[in-house]
């Protein structure tokens, strides 16, 4: 089934358009606060196919990424108890905030390091560095610095294939795509 090469095209054509860049700036925010979507999905097509504007497209990301960040954690700050709590509830996270919490006691400036570069859901960081009230410009500073690197490296990468890459990855997208699929199956089964 070539359900993953159709969501590639459909990505391509997105990243074509005019309104592209606003598109990973609204992305890039909303992914820092609550929206489960990386704006790598956003940025890789952008910058592989248009690799003369990959460095500003790994700007906008990044600074739209912190500035969702920076929401993130005035919404932990100043809201936590009335809006964020009640949905962590509400999707049985409350063992994932407790780890979270926990490395952020145990690791401090680290943990925002580690989780803006990495695949870790950031959005977790951001709240609940909010909600433990951490320094604040550590944590722009860790996040700035982090999520710079990790998108930076993003468009580099993918700047440096170009359109050829494009072109090779649309021939193994369904494979790469299926394989993710069993992969967090298999993952999701060995973790319950």
């Amino acid at each position: 089934m070539k359900l993953f090469s159709w969501l590639y095209d459909r990505v391509l054509q997105w990243s074509q358009h005019r309104r592209a860049p606003a598109i990973l700036a609204a992305l890039s925010f909303s992914e820092s606060v609550i929206f489960p979507i990386p704006p790598d999905v956003m940025l890789a097509p952008m910058a592989m196919t248009q690799p003369k504007r990959a460095w500003f497209f790994a700007g906008i990301t990044t600074i739209a990424s912190v500035l969702g960040g920076i929401a993130g954690y005035l919404l932990g700050w100043f809201a936590f108890e009335p809006i964020v709590l009640p949905l962590v509830e509400w999707a049985g996270y409350q063992d994932k905030l407790a780890t979270v919490t926990q490395w952020f006691q145990d690791y401090g400036f680290w943990i925002i390091f580690i989780a803006g570069f990495s695949p870790l859901p950031y959005k977790l960081f951001t709240v609940t560095g909010g909600m433990l009230q951490v320094a604040f410009i550590p944590f722009v500073m860790g996040s700035l610095i982090s999520r710079g690197l990790r998108f930076f490296l993003v468009a580099w990468l993918l700047r440096t294939g170009g359109p050829i890459m494009a072109v090779k990855l649309r021939t193994y997208v369904d494979r790469i795509g299926w394989g993710m699929v069993i992969i967090a199956i298999i993952a999701y089964v060995w973790t319950r």
